[in-house]
Order: structure tokens, then sequence, then C-alpha cells
């Protein structure tokens, strides 16, 4: 691969500024547009609001923060975009039918299924929520992160005769990056390529790629280089974009006996993961019962000091100065010592400017999931490191834009995606995948990985049925109901495509049998780019008995909802269908790379081909598909359908 053209770091990165600049103010408006002018019903189905809500428990947490319990109704399955981290505000409905607003912000702690944990500013927000009726709460636009991702990349501009300069000249301007004078080290439990890799990262003296595409056991690969680094190094930053690919790392680093500080909340829901967050170490120190009582003594003194005059006033504000001082020598003693027991730091990006953080510095930091990180946020974590090692594949999921102008004008181009066309020596990539039959695999092989790809031998010809056809495209084309419409919540939806799709879903079921199904708990994956057909699946699947007793094999999600997972049967409902070839975001083939690729054994792709194939991706999977498993025309006339192998 050619390094490409490079212009000035500081003018690339002035425009990543400027891009992030309108995806922030597009955003801004998006929200506003939505939460102000749309309806309670209407905020709840986009997923920015849950209404009606109840309140319950409330107490202080290991950070000293006043928390409170939040529930919906349990029946309750809509999607939303609640998370840690990102800020909420309150709401009660008043006798003419109107939200009125709480003037407070909040933010989230934790969120599963139906319950959200929320930390209030204060006590008075707390008596707010617990005298309201009616009580909702809605996403609050709190441009905190885009804040810390404007200060990371003034930051890296203004570097002059530091390490953060360096960096940015080895990973955005011509200087080539350097090799450490290393022995190679042999790691007989990994593959060829995956041992090249871990030996790449540790010989890298300022980058290193890991570039992993699907089923290619990047996380292993990057586990045993973290492992690896740990021998030679006391402590490293491990980052993700999201809480998600954190946990994830975190745990299987865990699993490998590594002693890990998690900053910020996990969103995996087990005590293995809550036992190694900094708020659950925090509290388990044999220091935190004398911490806890000094706090609450403080909060109920400041209380009474208030009422009290003359010189008792003076003794009690005394005796608080000396309970606080108490506090702090306590809170520093802990904080010192689980970060002096921790050998990885593991935190979001955006989570590494957390005040936990300021002031350390790492040998090492860890980005993984680097393809679904905006640069600037890559760049917070980079100014607390001596060197970067990024782990990723940019060929499947993109970070998250979503003003299209900024996108465009790229945006969406990725630090890990510069360095892997610029530096291409620095990059390692992981050859062999362990999921895929190797019918499903040679497409994306072909289209994605210049044909490097190849199939584990236990996995190549592997399937759940005696002589199965790996790959089938049902094609929908000939079906004259079957056009693609935009529903009221401006989504994408094909009915009579999801019901074929459900249909075809039993008919696979009933042809392996459904005991063996259950016994050998053989998994399916239904997936849509298009969140209103995916919900329009869901309701199918639930109102069909059938699946009932099959309900924990299945999962129903769009594409982004995929990335990371991999099922024995994926169905892929592509939804499009219309006179004029319009194809709308199923044009971002990264994603169309994810949906393909999380088969095991079973690959089935519903879609108007008449639609989809005037793309020539889309072409070249139909023709593929083809010759290499089956196309099989649905008629309108009746169920039957022809196939052609």
């Amino acid at each position: 691969m050619a390094a490409e053209h490079i212009t000035s770091p500081l003018v690339d990165l002035l425009q990543q500024y400027k891009l992030l600049q309108q995806e922030f103010e597009y955003e801004k408006e998006t929200f506003y547009q939505q939460t102000q002018r749309a309806g309670i019903p209407k905020r709840v189905r986009q997923g920015v609001c849950w209404y009606p809500v109840t309140a319950h428990k409330s107490y202080y947490n290991s950070l000293n923060q006043l928390v409170i319990e939040i529930k919906r109704d349990e029946n309750d399955d809509t999607d939303h975009n609640f998370e840690y981290g990102r800020p909420v505000c309150f709401f009660r409905i008043d006798e003419t039918g109107n939200p009125r607003y709480f003037n407070f912000a909040a933010t989230i702690s934790y969120v599963h299924e139906h319950t959200m944990l929320v930390v209030l500013p204060n006590s008075n927000s707390l008596l707010d929520i617990q005298g309201a009726r009616e009580l909702g709460v809605q996403l609050y636009f709190d441009g905190t992160s885009y804040k810390t991702m404007f200060s990371a990349l003034t930051e890296v501009m203004e570097a002059k005769n530091n390490r953060l300069a360096h960096l940015r000249e080895v990973l955005l301007g011509n200087v080539s990056p350097l090799q450490r004078n290393i022995q190679p080290i042999r790691l007989s439990w990994l593959n060829r390529s995956q041992e090249k890799a871990v030996n790449q990262v540790l010989g890298a003296k300022e980058v290193a790629v890991v570039h992993g595409p699907p089923g290619t056991g990047k996380t292993t690969t990057l586990v045993e280089a973290v492992y690896e680094t740990l021998r030679r190094e006391n402590q490293v930053l491990v980052c993700a974009q999201s809480n998600t690919a954190v946990d994830w790392i975190a745990e299987k680093l865990v699993d490998r006996g590594v002693n890990v500080l998690r900053v910020g909340n996990p969103t995996r829901v087990n005590d293995k993961m809550l036992s190694f967050t900094y708020e659950r170490k925090f509290e388990s120190h044999p220091a935190y019962p004398s911490l806890r009582a000094a706090r609450a003594m403080i909060r109920e003194l400041s209380g009474r000091t208030k009422r009290l005059k003359g010189s008792k006033r003076e003794a009690s504000r005394r005796t608080l100065n000396e309970l606080r001082d108490q506090a702090i020598k306590l809170e520093i003693k802990i904080d010192a010592q689980l970060f002096g027991e921790a050998r990885v730091i593991a935190c979001t990006l955006v989570g590494s400017a957390n005040k936990i953080l300021n002031g350390k510095t790492f040998s090492t930091l860890f980005i993984d999931e680097a393809a679904q990180a905006l640069e600037a946020a890559c760049w917070i974590a980079i100014s607390k490191a001596e060197r970067v090692i990024f782990a990723g594949d940019h060929c499947q999921l993109p970070p998250t834009i979503k003003c299209i102008e900024a996108a465009r004008g790229g945006l969406d181009r990725t630090l890990i995606q510069k360095i892997i066309h610029r530096k291409p020596e620095s990059v390692s990539m992981l050859e062999i995948q362990y999921r895929m039959h190797e019918d499903i695999m040679r497409f994306p092989s072909g289209w994605f990985y210049r044909g490097r790809l190849q199939a584990s031998p236990e996995v190549r010809h592997r399937s759940i049925l005696d002589f199965d056809t790996p790959v089938e495209w049902y094609d929908t084309a000939l079906c004259e109901f079957s056009e693609d419409c935009i529903n009221e919540t401006f989504g994408r939806i094909n009915k009579p495509e999801a019901e074929l799709l459900v249909r075809q879903l039993q008919e696979y079921i009933e042809k392996i049998g459904i005991e063996r199904v259950l016994d050998e708990r053989i998994d399916f994956g239904l997936i849509s780019p298009y969140r209103v057909q995916v919900q329009y699946i869901r309701q199918l699947i639930k109102r069909n008995r059938f699946f009932q007793p099959l309900k924990k094999l299945i999962t129903i999600h769009t594409v982004d909802g995929f990335q990371g997972q991999e099922r024995d049967v994926i169905l892929i409902s592509l939804v499009r269908a219309n006179t004029d070839g319009n194809i709308g975001f199923l044009n971002d083939l990264r994603r169309m790379n994810v949906a393909i690729t999380r088969a095991r054994m079973k690959l089935i792709i519903l879609g108007d081909a008449s639609t989809l194939t005037r793309h020539p991706f889309y072409k070249a999977l139909h023709e593929y598909i083809r010759e290499n498993g089956n196309i099989i025309e649905i008629a309108p006339e009746s169920p039957d359908h022809n196939t052609s192998n």
C-alpha cells in the first residue's frame, strides 16, 4: 500500500476543528428540534424521553454524589438513547397537559433496561423530583464532551518541543515512526499474523496499528499485547470510544489476572465488572468507612452551623474545617493506593479527561475500536501518553456523525485510517478468521481486504444442516407491494420484506427442528440498517407464538447494534425497493461489511435486486451469491419460489 500525500499536520487539525464545530452546531440544533417541537409521545418513540417514570430510593455514592433511582414501565420496550454520562433534565406535566421543566440538569450514572440512576446537583433538586406527579425525564443537550475535544485539538495544535508535538508530527506529518531494537518473542498460542502484531506493538517507539478484520481475534491479540507490554512497563492506559468496548477489553484483561482500574461506569451488568470500577474499589478500601462517616458528619454539621450564632457558630465552623481536612486526606490516601496498585487504567477516550486522571501520564496508550472514534477524541487520551497503539478495522463501522456535510468534509476519516494509509509500515493485519464459513467470508475478504483473509480449518466448512447453502439472497424484486416507505418517525420500512424475513426464519428453524435449536442453543441474528424496520420485525416476532420458547436465542437489531457480535444464522433485511435505485445509507458499505460478517454458518439476505444491484457492491455480492449460493426469486402470485443456483 503506497503512503498517501500528507498535508501539514496543523492544516489537518484545523480542518478537524472546523468540521467538529459543524457537527456540534448541527447536533445542538437537531436536539432542540426533537425535544422542543415534538410532543412527549414522539420523543419517547425517538428514544430521547422516558415518560411516565417513578422516583425511587436516593443516596450518596462513594464519590459523595447525590443519586436517585428512576424507573419506567417494565412493559415499555421502546429503544432509547440514554447511557452513562449523558445529561438529562426532568419535567412534570401540569394541569394544562404541558411539560414543565425543573431548573437543573443531572447526569446519568447507570442505565439498564427499565432502571436509571441519575446524579443530582443538590438536595433541592431531589425535593423537586420526589414532590412531582406525572414525572418524565429526557436527554438534555450538553456540550461538555465537545468542549473536551475542542480543548484537545487546541492543545495538540499549540504543542511545541514536547512529546505531544513529536507524536503529532509522526501521526499526521512526514516524520517516520521509529522501532525499538528488540528481540521478537514467540507466542505459540497465537497464529503467525497475531504474533507478528504483538511484536510490532512491543517494538514500536511511537505508534503501531493492529488491523483486525471480523473474526480474526483482535481482542485476543490486543490483550496479549497489553499483557506483554506490562512485562516491560508498570502501568498503561486502555481506552475505546464506547463504554461497552472499554468493558469488553477490560473484562478480558481481568480474566488474564491483570489488575484493572475502570474509570467511568461499566455498561455490562455483573459483579465482576463492578468489582474493578473506581467507585467499587473506593468503597471496598479499609479507610472508606472513616471517610463516609466524616462526610455524613460534614453534611449534618453544615446544616446545623447555618442555624447557630456567635461563638457556637465559630466552634462549629472549626470542627467542620477539621472534618473537611480529614476527608480530603482520606480521599487522597485511597486514590493514591488504587492508582498505585492498578496495572491498567481503563476508560473511554472522552473519559480520559476525568478529573481523577488529572496530571497522570502513561508510557503506552492502547485505543481499541479506534475506527469508531473521532480523531479529536483520540487526541484527548494521546496527550497523556508517550506512545499509542491503535486497534480496530476501518472497513467496519465508522464513527457516528449526524451532520452529512461534516462527514463528507472528512470528519468521518479517523486517525487510524490516516495512519494505515500514511504509515503502512506501522500496520499489522490479522489474516486468519475463526468465525465464518469460507463461503460467507470469501466475498468480504475480496471486496474489503484484498483477498487476504483465510478461514481457520475448524470453521471453514462447518454448517448446521447437511448439504446446506451458507449464503442465500431472497430477491423481492417481483413483489408488487414491497416498495419501501417512510413512516411517521422518519425511518424507512418495508413491511412485506419484514414479514418474509420472519417466515423464512420460521421455515429454517423448522428444518433444523426446534428441539435441536434449543438443545444446541443455535442462535439467530435479525439485522436491518433501518431502526423502524427493526422495531417492526420485533413486533412480528413478539406476536408469533412459534418464537416464544426461542426468544433468548433471537436478537433483532440495527447493524450498529451488532458490532462486535456474531450468531450462527444471520438474516438481513435491506429494505430499499424503488424504481429510482435510491439506496440511502446502504451506500455506506462498511455497515454492510459488519452485517454480512456477523454470520458463522448461514447468511440469508432479503432485498430487491433490481434496486440494489445498480450499485457495484450489491451487484458484485448478488453475482457472488448466484455463483456460490442460492438466489431465490419471490413471486407475488404464490408463496412458492424459484431457486437458481
